[in-house]
């Protein structure tokens, strides 16, 4: 049986196509016929009717979209038993991670209420579960101790300063900045969700919000360690905190308070098992067995009835209130003092909820709204904020319970509140025996830097590789397959061959003011044997001639330059060697006439502007340049697969440039280039082809 794989074949006659031309034949439309103008946008944008008002009212509250259509008889049970595993998981999580956060654990149940309520009239995400989550609470907890240190709450004893720490003071002062930081942080959200900036979650790509994410494990179980040694190692902030804070915990480890630490390993040990027996036994089990609040119910009855606050004094979590708190306006003097955090805030808990929400959408067939759930984020943040809760997000171990559990919509997340809310309102007072080594939790940002450092500097470098990208694109010289159209890389392709009279440049990235000028380099080093190139260093003056350089290929590893003035038609000029190793590209307008006639066949040069998706005034500017320069020496200038919506709209045309420059396509511009002018016998004369030739000036 023949192997060999067999592809079809087709033939095309066609004549060469221009741009005018291809436009007479498929009758392009005009950019006001497609493009309308901004009065025309701003004055449909104001215009209210039914349909749009109705449009505007399902978008902004998702929920009246889905909720009409829900089927109780299908969902109801599916999200009933989901919203249950994911309450319970809420318990555990909500008390440890306002720990986290320096703020007492009653915080954390309301974080898992409100804002998980807030989300199921705003969110698109069918899946993800909001609340606390690791990384917003070690960010909010660094927020809280800068402001709020212990120092600032020390007990005054007549004209004497204690050692005592007025604990309830010091926590009603962080409760206000959490919640000042958490409004703030949802205002950004909902204003950036507003003007349309959720493609923001675009360069916070999969690996910089894993790498941040996982690295804050470390940050997450140094914060652990002084409960689970029941040490107290002084408070660090800014870079190297991390490092400072663990030098300080090893230090204070001949001082580790046994029964705590007793306790920590128990409960640590306990966890581990339990959570391989639950992975092993997971798929005989409709619902995961709830470890956490298992292990917390264990911890709280031996606390209680073996007293170990009183008789071993290991440190437990102390009074949760029952019942709701009152909301609040935050103290919006902090504002000026945390909006920097806030804004970090903002974007890290929107990038793990957009990459959690697509995640689960590609999964399951559905469709997320990336603009739409920063405005629900940003709701659940803002008013979550005024009842005193810190930011939240959703959290990856809870949304992929409420998924595996089997949850289909938000309705699953209106259950696990309820259990949140019972738990406030009839249960809370039930943990205050537990002790505080119960949580170690994982996940967090930046090893070495705080948080807040650590997210710009990962945003930072996410940022100047797309710069880099397009800066310092990959340059290559093309050749033809032969029998087709198709032009590929000479150094990577051993059967493409070079067309006689005609050599191709090519950049890998489009051409805008920040890599122009790299262009020359890139051609200087891609030239071939025997071809010589001159480029104008120094503008021409009245008063002068200009100064230019010759560039006269030999070996591809050596490169002779020379200067040389003003020429005569008919001048021989010998070269100097000249010990310059770069080359000065002066963006102004130089003539090449006084070069008189080339002394080898360059007849014309083609751009190829198929890998640009853009061009700048800059770019613009400099192939008007090049145009005018070459048409001075008798080289044609052609274009090949051009952007011609912009050359129009920055006026690129006129007399001497018209669309009968520009081709559809390479090997049009080839063809045209060839039967035009002639192609040469000479295979070592050149026709350049060059990719964004607008570099060249």
């Amino acid at each position: 049986m023949d192997s060999t794989r067999r592809f079809g074949k087709y033939r095309v006659e066609r004549e060469v196509l221009d741009e005018q031309r291809l436009e007479e034949i498929t009758q392009r439309k005009a950019y006001s016929d497609i493009h309308r103008s901004l009065t025309e946008q701003l004055r449909d944008s104001l215009r209210c009717t039914l349909p749009k008002l109705k449009r505007g009212v399902m978008s902004s509250l998702p929920v009246l979209y889905w909720l009409p259509k829900y089927s109780v008889w299908d969902y109801g049970m599916p999200d009933l038993v989901s919203g249950i595993s994911v309450g319970i998981m809420h318990l555990p999580q909500g008390m440890a991670y306002a720990l986290l956060a320096s703020l007492p654990p009653v915080f954390g149940l309301y974080t898992s209420l409100y804002p998980a309520l807030i989300y199921f009239f705003f969110g698109t995400s069918r899946h993800i579960s909001i609340g606390t989550f690791t990384v917003l609470s070690i960010m909010v907890g660094s927020v809280t101790e800068r402001l709020a240190p212990d120092v600032d709450f020390l007990i005054m004893n007549g004209t004497n300063i204690t050692s005592e720490v007025d604990i309830a003071a010091r926590d009603s002062f962080r409760v206000q900045v959490a919640a000042a930081t958490t409004v703030l942080g949802g205002l950004i959200q909902v204003l950036l969700g507003v003007v349309k900036f959720g493609f923001v979650g675009t360069y916070l790509s999969e690996p910089l919000v894993r790498a941040y994410t996982t690295a804050a494990a470390a940050h997450a179980v140094v914060a652990q360690l002084k409960y689970i040694f029941g040490v107290s190692p002084t408070r660090f902030s800014g870079p190297l905190s991390l490092v400072y804070t663990l030098k300080d915990v090893c230090s204070l480890l001949p001082h580790t308070h046994l029964p705590t630490l007793v306790v920590s390993a128990v409960t640590m040990a306990l966890l581990i098992a339990a959570k391989e027996l639950n992975s092993f036994l997971s798929p005989k089990l409709p619902v995961p067995i709830p470890v956490e609040l298992i292990t917390i119910v264990a911890g709280t009855l031996v606390s209680s009835y073996a007293h170990l606050n009183s008789n071993y004094t290991v440190s437990v979590v102390g009074e949760i209130p029952s019942g709701l708190s009152s909301p609040c306006v935050p103290d919006v003097r902090l504002f000026g003092e945390v909006i920097g955090d806030a804004f970090a805030l903002a974007i890290v808990g929107y990038a793990i909820s957009i990459s959690l929400g697509k995640t689960f959408a590609i999964k399951h067939g559905y469709k997320v709204d990336s603009n739409q759930e920063l405005v629900a984020l940003g709701l659940s943040n803002a008013v979550g904020g005024f009842f005193q809760c810190f930011s939240v997000c959703p959290s990856m171990s809870r949304s992929l319970i409420q998924e595996s559990t089997g949850g289909k919509t938000q309705m699953a997340g209106v259950a696990s509140a309820l259990i949140v809310l019972v738990t406030i309102l009839k249960l809370g007072t039930l943990f205050q025996e537990l002790p505080k080594v119960v949580w170690l939790v994982t996940w967090v940002s930046t090893m070495l830097l705080n948080l807040d450092l650590g997210l710009a500097a990962s945003i930072t470098f996410a940022l100047f590789t797309v710069i880099f990208r397009t800066q310092m694109p990959t340059y290559s010289v093309l050749g033809n397959v032969p029998g087709t159209e198709l032009y590929v890389d000479l150094e990577t392709h051993r059967q493409a061959r070079e067309i006689p009279g005609v050599t191709i440049f090519r950049s890998s990235a489009t051409v805008y003011f920040a890599n122009a000028d790299l262009y020359l380099e890139a051609l200087k080093k891609k030239r071939e044997n025997g071809t010589v190139f001159v480029i104008p260093t120094t503008p021409r003056t009245p008063d002068g001639p200009s100064r230019w350089e010759y560039l006269k290929g030999g070996a591809p590893d050596s490169t002779s330059l020379g200067w040389m003035s003003e020429l005569q038609d008919g001048d021989t000029t010998t070269l100097g060697s000249s010990s310059e190793d770069t080359l000065s590209r002066d963006l102004e307008r130089v003539s090449l006439g006084s070069l008189g006639k080339w002394t080898w066949d360059i007849h014309s040069i083609i751009l190829d502007l198929s890998t640009a998706n853009f061009i700048d005034i800059v770019a613009i500017k400099m192939m008007k340049n090049v145009f005018q320069d070459f048409s001075e020496i008798d080289v044609d200038i052609y274009m090949a697969a051009s952007v011609v919506e912009q050359l129009e709209r920055s006026e690129f045309f006129s007399d001497s440039i018209t669309k009968r420059h520009l081709f559809a396509s390479v090997h049009d511009a080839v063809l045209y280039c060839l039967n035009h002018r002639g192609a040469s016998s000479d295979l070592m004369t050149k026709c350049f082809i060059v990719c964004f030739i607008s570099s060249l000036t």
